[in-house]
């Protein structure tokens, strides 16, 4: 099975890792998740060249896509997440990875958050092609207590991958989405199993004139959270825990589709 040898090339210390962001190649949370990565196999990094937060799972198809190596070989892409991601996978440049990762993101990805999320996406992505993934986000802005965050990223990958739910250990990948607190203890905090929370609508667009007069726009910061209560991404954050949220692609609202049939069924 696909994930039994994953698991066997994990503990040989032979796994193909692939590493993805949304804050660009040159963010100090990607360089960060590399390290965390040391010792469990080869690992290739493939991500934008900017910053393309807030890009959700985007693909450029409406131009092409450079690609260019730094000289740490980093390989980036003139694109989004999706894009690097989906580029590492089909382009045959590397082997298929067992394991993709993006991260680690300057600021949480919680409740909402997620849909806008490129970092999210870059391992949605990888989840797409039966990979497992998993996002990492450090929950505060400003790369605090990075340090600590590689750690809590390491335990989390080892321990998933030593020890995989039991129901998850076939074919069937998995999408994790982490995330942890800008604290300096954080690598000693529980972890909680999670489920996304929610936020109020995003504040009002803000309008600026440039010195000629004309308008332009910038998106307004998001809504405070709404729903975070117990068992929430933002709960547990707001204790100093570790978020861990398991993550599908299916969108389908399965509790009122009879509701729906019924009504397509009287027209």
């Amino acid at each position: 099975m696909v994930w039994a040898n994953a698991a066997l090339r994990f503990y040989n210390g032979r796994m193909r890792i692939l590493i993805a962001n949304d804050d660009g190649y040159l963010a100090p949370g990607i360089a960060a998740l590399v390290q965390a990565c040391e010792g469990l196999g080869s690992v290739d990094v493939f991500a934008p060249e900017r910053n393309a937060s807030g890009t959700s799972n985007a693909l450029t198809l409406h131009q092409p896509l450079s690609l260019h190596t730094a000289a740490n070989g980093f390989r980036y892409v003139t694109g989004t997440p999706s894009d690097s991601v989906h580029l590492a996978l089909t382009s045959g440049l590397i082997p298929k990875p067992d394991l993709v990762l993006s991260g680690i993101n300057n600021g949480a990805n919680m409740g909402d958050d997620t849909l806008y999320s490129g970092t999210v996406a870059a391992a949605t992505e990888g989840y797409l092609f039966g990979i497992p993934a998993i996002a990492f986000s450090l929950v505060d802005k400003g790369w605090q207590h990075l340090d600590v965050a590689t750690r809590v990223a390491r335990r989390v990958i080892e321990h998933v991958l030593a020890q995989p739910p039991a129901q998850q250990s076939g074919h069937r990948p998995w999408l994790l989405n982490v995330n942890i607190p800008s604290r300096a203890d954080a690598d000693q905090a529980e972890w909680a199993v999670t489920r996304l929370g929610r936020r109020h609508a995003s504040f009002p667009a803000v309008a600026q004139a440039n010195p000629r007069g004309d308008l332009f726009y910038w998106i307004g910061p998001a809504g405070e959270a709404r729903e975070d209560g117990e068992g929430t991404d933002f709960h547990a954050t707001r204790l100093g825990q570790v978020s861990i949220t398991p993550l599908q692609v299916d969108m389908t609202d399965h509790q009122r589709l009879p509701q729906w049939q019924q009504w397509v069924s009287r027209p």
